[in-house]
């Protein structure tokens, strides 16, 4: 081009053949290898149809259950006679594969709007090692994010995680997107529309936003928040968290969700914080009360005075034996109701076949059945002061069978006083020397209503002592002269 030569003498002069040197005369940069036309193997061109077939049924079969390139190869050999090799149809495998991968629509998020879902993670929560899961919210317009740990992803949890992460934004999303968890979805019905489980509908219900489902097994569908879970365990999870218990570890999620809140994301310029204050002024108005997150089941009471909850046995007042109640299982408590009161709490357990007792629900039984006290399972692990044990031998050296009612009768005070007052009043009733139920109840009403004991003569200075002296035998001598002069009145009579 520079000296006007021909491009048969430019590659005679070079030594490369002619259509090189048009092809660099063309471009200015080496274009590289380009195949016109993707060439199928003659091998391979008759059995093409069958190949896109069978990936084409693939996509309605479980994914671990799809066939790989090898077995492709094993079919079309054994059904249709293939005879070419494994490299062949592993390339048209490929791109095949490649022509049917799903491409995806950049979304504009509105303000108000949210994504839920569940991840997992472990960490070392009061010394122990656990696979603890976590509530996480997005709001897709801002990227604003609301965290919270649970011992389980259950009813409990789902419910709870909402109010928190409500009470965090200071509002309810106008749209809340959720894949198809059971908690929330009982059925998916054949026109696609969900079913909801009874206590998504009733959280539904009082907090008035419209529920989005996306579809089975798309996670894509709501990317926001799968990227968000991810988020979370990297970068508030990672190294693996250490707490006291789950109020710690979610004291520091939340202090972690509102530390990003001042980032400032790649293509944005506003930080999150900024951005947040459009999605919270598109939020509904939270209710006057909030909703009561709890799984309720209808079950009855066993002989033992215990009702079974998610695997594990909690107990009542024995004299609710054989009755229906209704359980509410909340994260950290369950609650025990007849009717409109509640009759047992207890703190909830999350492991296994587990008995969780309070003993006062059987002292009530055990006054019955006092030859039970020394094998009664609740009191087996029931810690009392030491004063309680020294009070049961005093008793029972005393009273002897008698004295065990008399102790089981103390522990009853349990029931309506606390183990502090009763603590004291053994106590001062042994130091008075008027060991027994009716002298301890008494120190204990006079403690609370701040008046002297009557167990103290000393406090009663005005009354009269009492003098007792020594017997002598002189004085039944005269008693019995007395009595033997009655006898003979009464014969003469």
């Amino acid at each position: 081009m520079v000296e006007g030569k021909s491009e048969r003498e430019v590659a005679r002069y070079f030594g490369v053949h002619r259509k090189t040197v048009k092809k660099m005369c063309q471009y200015s940069v080496p274009p590289g290898y380009r195949r016109k036309k993707d060439p199928i193997s003659p091998k391979l061109a008759g059995f093409t149809g069958i190949i896109d077939a069978i990936l084409e049924a693939d996509k309605q079969v479980h994914v671990k259950q799809r066939h790989t390139a090898v077995r492709i190869l094993e079919r079309l050999r054994d059904e249709h006679g293939f005879t070419g090799g494994y490299t062949i149809v592993r390339n048209y495998v490929h791109k095949a594969a490649t022509r049917q991968k799903e491409m995806f629509m950049p979304l504009a998020h509105l303000p108000g709007h949210a994504q839920v879902d569940f991840g997992e993670a472990d960490g070392y929560i009061g010394g122990k090692l656990v696979r603890f899961h976590y509530f996480c919210l997005d709001m897709p317009h801002s990227d604003g994010c609301f965290v919270k740990a649970y011992p389980t992803e259950d009813t409990e949890s789902f419910l709870d995680g909402h109010i928190a992460a409500f009470a965090f934004l200071g509002g309810v999303p106008q749209s809340i997107l959720y894949d198809n968890t059971k908690i929330a979805v009982a059925k998916i019905l054949g026109d696609g529309k969900r079913q909801r489980t009874k206590a998504f509908s009733e959280l539904q219900s009082h907090y008035l936003f419209e529920d989005k489902f996306g579809r089975p097994g798309r996670g894509n569908d709501k990317g926001n928040v799968e990227g968000m879970v991810g988020y979370s365990r990297r970068h508030l999870m990672v190294p693996r968290p250490v707490a006291s218990d789950f109020n710690a570890l979610n004291a520091k999620l939340l202090d972690g969700c509102v530390k990003r809140q001042q980032a400032k994301l790649r293509g944005q310029t506003e930080t999150i914080a900024e951005r947040m204050k459009r999605d919270t002024a598109a939020l509904m108005v939270l209710p006057a009360v909030a909703f009561d997150a709890c799984h309720k089941i209808s079950t009855r009471v066993s002989s033992l005075s215990l009702v079974r909850y998610r695997s594990n046995d909690y107990s009542v007042p024995t004299q609710y034996g054989h009755r229906e109640v209704l359980v509410k299982g909340y994260v950290d408590r369950v609650d025990i109701c007849s009717g409109a009161d509640i009759i047992a709490r207890h703190a909830r357990s999350y492991g296994r076949e587990e008995f969780v007792y309070n003993p006062l629900h059987y002292l009530a039984l055990l006054e019955q059945k006092p030859r039970a006290l020394d094998q009664a399972a609740p009191l087996q692990d029931w810690l009392l002061p030491g004063v309680f044990d020294r009070l049961r031998r005093l008793l029972e050296i005393r009273m002897e069978r008698r004295g065990r009612k008399e102790y089981i009768q103390v522990l009853r005070l349990l029931e309506n006083f606390s183990q502090a007052q009763v603590e004291q009043a053994i106590t001062q009733a042994m130091e008075f020397g008027t060991i027994g139920f009716d002298a301890i109840k008494h120190l204990i009403l006079c403690a609370i209503e701040h008046r002297p004991a009557k167990l103290d003569l000393t406090l009663y200075p005005y009354l009269p002592r009492a003098s007792v002296k020594s017997t002598e035998p002189r004085s039944y001598l005269s008693l019995l002269a007395k009595a033997n002069q009655q006898v003979a009145e009464v014969h003469y009579d």
